[in-house]
């Protein structure tokens, strides 16, 4: 896995969100950074955890004017359930068919389990990859840097 080239155009996608509602990310450019966040499965322990603390700190995801995407090859009708089971009140979408096509798209598809592996993309408003990372265990996010890539961006 190498992911996609710092300074790059971020490859454009529409998904479905939990609710159904189709997010592009084009829609975002010229308004809003965004932080994509790839994760393997709703309701596993270690995704739980990573997707409460981005809940939990969302109000400062948003200080930078961010959207905040989660990306996962689960269904919708399982990520409304995820999202409502913890309260998640962000964007979750629905990579689920064609299965992870947005995932191999930014090269985080694990071909063998089906998911992607855990990785998280900052794109600027002008579309283009500024900062990524991949975490090839399942140790959480590191949120402050996150964090501090979109203080830059801002």
């Amino acid at each position: 896995m190498s992911g996609l080239l710092l300074g790059g155009p971020a490859p454009d996608f529409t998904l479905r969100d939990q609710f159904g509602q189709d997010v592009t990310l084009s829609a975002y450019r010229g308004r809003k950074a965004v932080a994509i966040l790839f994760y393997p499965y709703a309701f596993s322990g270690v995704c739980t955890g990573e997707m409460s603390g981005i809940r939990d700190r969302l109000d400062e995801f948003m200080t930078f004017d961010t959207e905040v995407l989660g990306i996962s090859c689960d269904p919708m009708f399982a990520l409304r359930a995820f999202a409502d089971q913890d309260g998640l009140n962000f964007p979750l979408l629905s990579d689920f068919w064609p299965h992870g096509e947005v995932a191999r798209a930014y090269d985080v598809l694990d071909e063998e389990r089906g998911c992607p592996r855990r990785s998280s993309y900052v794109v600027d408003r002008d579309g283009t990859v500024r900062w990524a990372v991949h975490n090839a265990t399942s140790q959480a996010r590191d949120l402050d840097e996150h964090l501090r890539q979109l203080q830059a961006l801002a």
